[in-house]
């Protein structure tokens, strides 16, 4: 994989909870990037506020403005949430809301960067949590950077109310920038609406539900231990499944050589 991104249209669904657990669950090594404009609350959540000195995107995007640093000081910058392994790290978010006035800028310098994390040695993935898209100065660039895009959305006619209106959004904004189709796909959070009749509805698939699960999220939100058979983190593990596969498909597609007009296509 390389990356990921999760968004919500409004209100509170999860995504910052959802892409920790995916973090937290998955095999590959990953980094979580918290990348929403409104700021980022893993270090002073799951993490209790524990950390040695100022670090984080912000950080970063001072240097890179100051002397183009991102390449030289971004390994500093990040968390092993699973020390000293170092397959799970954190970059956090802005923790002033004044940081996101720096950041904002470099949305396509930090894109084209988490993409070439594939491809190191060791090479990891990118779960990037871009927060709400109703907000003001979204991270659109890494949205259209990502090789698939999860819309974090709750089973109700409220949430799919307002998140039909965000796909509609993000499809035009995919056309104008010709991200290639089949990179959106819905993630539905606790009970309400089928997947098939949200996918049918709103006219993007679903590619997973994940169950409410009240106690996992309170200690991915304000710490504690985390516990791997708990509905949640069983749910957020088998997710790298679909993702995984879909993600290959994708590839195989982009991959697939395009006939020249006139040519036939070699047999």
């Amino acid at each position: 994989m390389a990356i990921i991104a999760l968004v919500s249209a409004k209100g509170s669904p999860g995504v910052t909870t959802t892409a920790l657990a995916c973090t937290l669950s998955w095999h590959r090594r990953l980094v979580l990037a918290e990348c929403d404009p409104a700021g980022g609350s893993v270090l002073a959540g799951y993490l209790g506020g524990v950390l040695d000195g100022p670090r984080g995107i912000g950080e970063l995007a001072v240097g890179e403005l100051r002397d183009g640093s991102l390449e030289a000081t971004f390994w500093s910058q990040l968390v092993d949430l699973d020390a000293p392994r170092r397959e799970r790290l954190l970059l956090p978010g802005v923790v002033d809301p004044a940081q996101a006035g720096s950041v904002a800028p470099l949305w396509r310098r930090f894109a084209d960067f988490f993409g070439s994390l594939e491809k190191g040695q060791p090479g990891y993935d990118v779960i990037v949590d871009c927060g709400r898209l109703q907000v003001s100065g979204p991270p659109w660039p890494l949205l259209r950077a990502a090789d698939v895009v999860l819309l974090v959305t709750r089973a109700q006619l409220p949430d799919l109310s307002g998140t039909r209106s965000m796909i509609r959004a993000i499809e035009r904004d995919f056309t104008d920038h010709r991200v290639p189709q089949g990179t959106l796909r819905l993630l539905v959070v606790g009970d309400g609406h089928g997947k098939g009749e949200i996918s049918k509805t709103l006219g993007v698939p679903v590619i997973a539900r994940l169950p409410e699960d009240r106690r996992t999220a309170e200690v991915l939100s304000l710490g504690g231990t985390v516990r791997a058979g708990r509905p949640l983190m069983r749910a957020a593990g088998a997710l790298e499944v679909p993702v995984r596969a879909l993600l290959d498909r994708r590839r195989a597609r982009l991959a697939w050589p395009v006939p020249v007009q006139g040519v036939p296509d070699a047999v």
